[in-house]
């Protein structure tokens, strides 16, 4: 065990929200901390971190276990950075004490060749320490998660003080990771990555020599990564097999369970007490009756759950079916700005959309994706044509709310677009979506971004659109109001095109996606899933020709040498010699890559990465290829400049 939590117990302003918790973290585990936000997540992590104290009543609660082989990391955000280091020596910063080492190394070699051997143990001592630390490749190591979280060799020389919010929670995920403690700590680690960026996060994540402990909303990385989940419900922290998708079912089948168990003992309860009203004071039955009440007393009561009533319930309908073909699109161009500060985005972009699809736009940040449904709803100027058929209707959901009336209040927003509705038909529409209490008489430009999402939704539901068109449905939104609009596209029987980032969404939802990339698109037929298979493998195409592509340079560049003559025998020899090694070198680089396109393609099978050992073994006999490689191109280089 790395580390334990027992009976932990947190007061705030007379609120209990941590209730006798109890948690181990063992070597390897990938545990998921998931609950409600202010259920204290982040409480539970700075105090099994000791940045925060828990309260104790006797000597046996409150107790944090940390064993001494355990070495704690711990991302908040933007946390350990020096401000004044470029990126590079920020990285290296890690390995100080390697280099310090090597350092050293070299000063006992010097004193070696001047006739000292007084520091030969030592040199052995370092030697073996350095070996065992891989202190030769921390240059490998760096450069890997640094390119793996997004950042260019030209980023390398910036100093850290000069990157945004963003890049410096990369830069500090990137530092925590060459730091490799056994125990991982991460606080919402993929809010500002990308696609590429998380799903490298998540490989890198998933064969981590340590345990990892994450707290996140983002269902998909949890659905990759962990083995299991821990739910913060009420105060009380319940721990569940599996990844985030068999947590949902299991907790669902434990609801039902204990739902009918607890009918059941009630039923069972309602019997015994009329027995006892109606035997009690009867004397032939007074100990029987007695007896009843006893075990009524001793019972071991079964809770019933409770159904959380804070759940958005949201349904989208329509009643006029449209055309099978719903919407045209031919020849547009995704552009911002006007005249001299007009720029293009797409130059060109063409689909059809037909009843019934489930359209997800993808792509970057930037890249057009919301000015695409702003374009097709005629919204911005435009070149070519958008057709929509007749019989549509189109209810669209904006990410920033901007169709709002910031001056009105909520009740009033809804009044204003239908003043039919009675107040009391308005309060159960807002209490579908969870805006309840005072909350329906603040202005919309005051409540929170997830409650003006809500009210969005509230909108919608009574437009009855037979088309959705959503940007970002899920920002601001908790993990249940997350899954609350998930069931309600997922159930919709018309047609949607959305854009988002959140991958469980797409994965769910999604049957088509359009992604936009610099200046240009692509359309795949089909959903999510088979989108980053696809993706995988064209990235694995692309390593593969990159490593080519050295491998070709570096023998041209022994080629051109090698048209170079030496006039003396001696000379000649040993360029032949050069030559032969060359030779040589370049069969072995040629071997070794075959060796690791075998096990690249071995760790692609259900067989391999379902089994942790066998899959770890195969990852790092594949590092330990790479690295020869690296050494043998070194080789080559060094040898052709000879």
């Amino acid at each position: 065990m790395l580390a334990g939590l027992t009976n932990i117990n947190k007061f705030y302003n007379g609120n209990q929200i941590l209730k006798n918790v109890c948690l181990n973290i063992d070597e390897n585990d990938k545990i998921g901390l998931v609950g409600k936000n202010g259920c204290g997540k982040s409480t539970l992590l700075k105090i099994l971190t000791g940045s925060e104290e828990p309260d104790r009543f006797t000597e046996k609660d409150g107790i944090v276990s940390i064993a001494a082989k355990t070495v704690t990391g711990y991302l908040e955000q933007m946390g350990g950075l020096n401000s004044e280091n470029t990126v590079i020596e920020e990285m290296q910063s890690v390995f100080e004490p390697v280099h310090n080492a090597i350092e050293r190394l070299r000063e006992i070699e010097l004193e070696i060749q001047s006739g000292d051997n007084s520091s030969a143990d030592e040199y052995q001592r370092l030697t073996s320490w350095i070996e065992a630390n891989d202190g030769y490749n921390t240059d490998v190591k760096i450069k890997t998660i640094l390119n793996g979280m997004g950042f260019s060799e030209n980023e390398l020389s910036r100093t850290v003080s000069g990157f945004s919010g963003g890049e410096k929670t990369r830069l500090s995920i990137s530092k925590l990771l060459l730091e490799e403690p056994n125990l991982l700590i991460l606080d919402e680690p993929t809010n500002h990555l990308d696609f590429k960026t998380i799903m490298w996060l998540e490989d890198y994540l998933k064969s981590y020599r340590g345990a990892v402990l994450i707290v996140s909303h983002d269902r998909y990385f949890l659905d990759r990564i962990c083995t299991s989940i821990c739910e913060i419900e009420r105060g009380i922290l319940k721990r569940y097999k599996g990844n985030y998708s068999a947590f949902v079912r299991q907790h669902e089948e434990n609801d039902t369970r204990q739902e009918k168990e607890y009918e059941l003992q009630q039923k069972q309860i309602a019997k015994m007490e009329e027995y006892v009203a109606k035997n009690l004071v009867r004397a032939s039955t007074t100990k029987m009756a007695q007896s009843r009440r006893k075990q009524l007393e001793n019972m071991e009561l079964v809770e019933r759950p409770v159904h959380d009533s804070k759940n958005a319930r949201i349904s989208f309908t329509y009643a006029v079916e449209p055309p099978i073909d719903v919407l045209k699109v031919k020849n547009i161009d995704i552009s911002v700005g006007n005249g001299s500060q007009k720029k293009t985005l797409v130059p060109e972009i063409s689909f059809e959309v037909r009843r019934g699809d489930k359209i997800g736009i993808i792509g970057d940040n930037g890249i057009g994706k919301s000015t695409l449904l702003k374009i097709i709803q005629e919204q911005l100027p435009h070149k070519g044509v958008i057709r929509w058929n007749s019989n549509i209707k189109i209810s669209y959901f904006e990410q920033e709310s901007t169709n709002l009336n910031k001056e009105l209040t909520v009740m009033e927003e809804l009044h204003s677009r239908y003043p039919s509705l009675s107040d009391l038909e308005v309060r159960n529409l807002l209490a579908q979506v969870r805006i309840t209490g005072e909350n329906v008489f603040k202005e919309t430009g005051v409540i929170s971004g997830g409650e003006r999402a809500k009210l969005c939704f509230a909108i919608m539901m009574q437009e009855h659109g037979n088309i959705l068109i959503l940007d970002e449905p899920t920002n601001h939104l908790d993990l249940s109001s997350k899954e609350a609009i998930e069931k309600a596209m997922e159930e919709y029987t018309g047609t949607i095109i959305f854009v988002s980032h959140d991958r469980y969404l797409l994965s769910k939802i999604a049957d088509r996606l359009i992604e936009l990339t610099n200046n240009s698109y692509r359309m795949h037929e089909y959903g999510f899933e088979k989108y980053l298979d696809v993706l995988r493998e064209e990235q694995a195409a692309e390593k593969k020709a990159a490593d080519a592509e050295k491998s070709a340079k570096a023998a041209e560049i022994a080629r051109e040498k090698q048209v170079k003559s030496y006039r003396s025998r001696q000379q000649r020899s040993a360029d032949a010699a050069r030559k032969n090694e060359m030779r040589r070198i370049e069969n072995e680089i040629d071997n070794l890559q075959k060796q690791i396109d075998t096990l690249t393609e071995e760790i692609s099978r259900e067989e391999v990465y379902s089994d942790y050992e066998l899959m770890n073994s195969k990852c790092a006999e594949i590092d330990r290829l790479k690295n020869l490689m690296d050494e043998d191109f070194e080789k080559l280089i060094e040898l052709d400049e000879q």
